[in-house]
């Protein structure tokens, strides 16, 4: 069963959606126990960077996540602002992030006016290296995009595909038992089933 976090943050009912759809057992929730024992945890989010770790810290929830993830090993996958959370910091705001990558957000500053912020609908994302989360997808696959800030990865090592928009941002990233994605598989048709499926698969063994 994959625990979805819920900390008051994000449309997580679409997650949930999606991975019925694709046959696996997931639950919304913020039970300290039910957390505590799942094999796999997603942490989604939309909005603000200090709201959603204003959110996690009221939550409770951050010193059991940080031992499951960071002790525990387990994997843990970000979604939009839950991606951005695990970095060390945001342009967006004081707080400090989670910490468990080595990255800051920044926001989009396009030179081309033709490029609207938010960075809004499908675009194509790049695998930079080959990747788990990534098997058994076409070469360059699509997927939903919503945002006005961008994870940038201080150690190349992390990143695992980057998407255009006027400059090259990371749009996903993998750090052992650690995965982020900008887009939202939840959104993103058979690109984001196939994806949702091969977090669910994985294992340190793959």
């Amino acid at each position: 069963m994959i625990a979805i976090i819920d900390y008051k943050v994000g449309n997580l009912g679409s997650i949930r959606n999606m991975f019925k759809k694709i046959g696996i057992d997931s639950a919304i929730t913020d039970d300290a126990a039910t957390i505590a024992a799942a094999p796999r945890l997603v942490l989604p989010g939309v909005g603000a960077f200090d709201r959603g770790m204003e959110a996690l810290h009221d939550s409770g929830l951050i010193p059991l996540l940080e031992r499951r993830v960071l002790a525990e090993r387990v994997p843990i996958l970000g979604i939009c602002l839950g991606m951005q959370l695990m970095a060390r910091r945001s342009e967006e705001g004081a707080r400090p992030g989670l910490g468990w990558i080595d990255a800051e957000v920044v926001r989009f500053r396009p030179a081309d006016a033709a490029l609207k912020v938010p960075h809004m609908g499908w675009n194509r994302i790049v695998p930079t290296r080959e990747c788990a989360l990534m098997r058994n997808l076409p070469e360059q696959p699509r997927f939903y995009f919503v945002h006005s800030y961008h994870v940038r990865c201080r150690d190349d090592d992390d990143v695992i595909a980057t998407t255009p928009y006027g400059e090259t941002f990371h749009s996903a990233f993998h750090r052992a038992n650690v995965w982020g994605v900008q887009f939202h598989p939840e959104k993103s048709h058979k690109f984001g089933m196939g994806l949702l499926r091969n977090f669910a698969a994985w294992s340190p063994a793959c």
